[in-house]
């Protein structure tokens, strides 16, 4: 079976945690790169780590790498890929990409050379002077980095933070893969007393019951390549089954809680779209007063901050008062998502560790106190 070099993309600050998850997926020849991990596999590969990658934003699939520093060498180099490996006669295959640091800084144009070398090579294998691209569709992607370019082919479509589940959110929401990013570095498997003191849409407590029970977070959501002929139909069926084989069984104590009530509605909403509806407790209370549900256990929350949703002094205050709530709360470990750089002064302890993360393109750290 054909095997390709193929690239997941993700949040700043992720690279390793998914490159993690991919060496446990038993994938091989897995790099971590800013920003993207590369591993290398075939069509089962593929569907494996779109249907069960926590912390990945995509699947993308390497069709070449050439330099280019003129827009006539842009187009010899996408020209010269043998794109009927994948694009069938009636395949759409629009464009997308980005460039940085490099002489062909046009987006647009870019875009429109890529495409053009698209059709004309298709085109010629085709017997066609116009493409219909009335079929299903091939995502190209192309980034210019450096006057280097990748071209990849998106097998994912939506981004696989999409999981499915969060049809509404509050404001600010935290993404699915940066939720399951904290829940990973907090070692939360199930065993322990799981709280998140401001849940808002309950994603974080989402992707900790996910986590506990060892559930895929693609299972019930659809990706692009499966409408591709390229790809058995097979292989999305067996890496199904697998996921479900691999679930556990169990009850769990997770607990959300919020002090706004309509948050609490959308939280129990999306927990029930997500199949954990059971699992998760969500509760009206001010993390700032609320007695602890027990001795110990593990708070992993995203407080609001002000770039967020509050004004920054505010924002700033309700840290202090947080900090002061959980003085003598030793038996808890925490971690607490914050852009704010004077956060450990504000909460009133300094943190064991910290970790550098981007929640979308807002810097923040991830502080740890166990």
């Amino acid at each position: 079976m054909e095997r390709w070099t193929m690239a997941v993309p993700c949040l700043f600050g992720l690279e390793g945690l998914v490159g993690d998850e991919l060496r446990r997926m038993g994938m091989e020849d897995v790099r971590v790169e800013d920003r993207r991990v590369f591993f290398t596999g075939g069509a089962a590969e593929l569907a494996r780590a779109n249907i069960g990658l926590r912390m990945g934003e995509r699947v993308m699939i390497l069709l070449a790498r050439f330099p280019a520093r003129s827009f006539e060498e842009l187009y010899q180099g996408v020209k010269a890929i043998p794109l009927e490996r994948f694009v069938p006669r009636e395949g759409a295959f629009p464009v997308k990409g980005y460039s940085l640091d490099s002489q062909l800084h046009s987006v647009p144009d870019c875009q429109s050379i890529v495409k053009k070398a698209a059709v004309d090579h298709l085109g010629a294998h085709y017997g066609l002077t116009w493409l219909p691209e009335t079929g299903e569709t091939y995502q190209l992607r192309f980034s210019i980095m450096k006057d280097h370019v990748e071209l990849f082919l998106d097998t994912s479509g939506v981004s696989l933070h999409k999981r499915g589940y969060r049809r509404e959110a509050n404001l600010a929401p935290l993404h699915e893969t940066m939720a399951a990013a904290m829940v990973n570095l907090a070692r939360y498997r199930g065993r322990d007393f799981f709280w998140d003191p401001f849940c808002g849409s309950g994603t974080i407590c989402i992707e900790a019951a996910m986590i506990a029970l060892n559930r895929a977070p693609g299972l019930n959501r659809s990706f692009m390549a499966q409408k591709w002929s390229c790809v058995p139909e097979t292989v999305w069926q067996q890496a199904r089954t697998e996921a479900l084989d691999r679930e556990y069984r169990g009850e769990y104590h997770i607990l959300g809680s919020d002090i706004d009530p309509a948050s609490l509605e959308i939280a129990q909403q999306n927990a029930r779209k997500a199949g954990v509806g059971r699992l998760i407790e969500f509760r009206e209370a001010d993390a700032t007063r609320e007695s602890l549900p027990c001795d110990c256990g593990v708070i992993v929350c995203n407080p609001p901050y002000g770039e967020r949703m509050l004004e920054q002094r505010s924002a700033q205050q309700l840290m202090r008062q947080f900090g002061r709530h959980l003085r003598f709360a030793d038996g808890w470990k925490k971690y607490i998502i914050s852009s704010e750089p004077e956060f450990e002064h504000y909460f009133g302890k300094q943190a064991t560790k910290k970790r550098k993360l981007y929640n979308g393109r807002l810097q923040c750290n991830v502080y740890m106190y166990f």
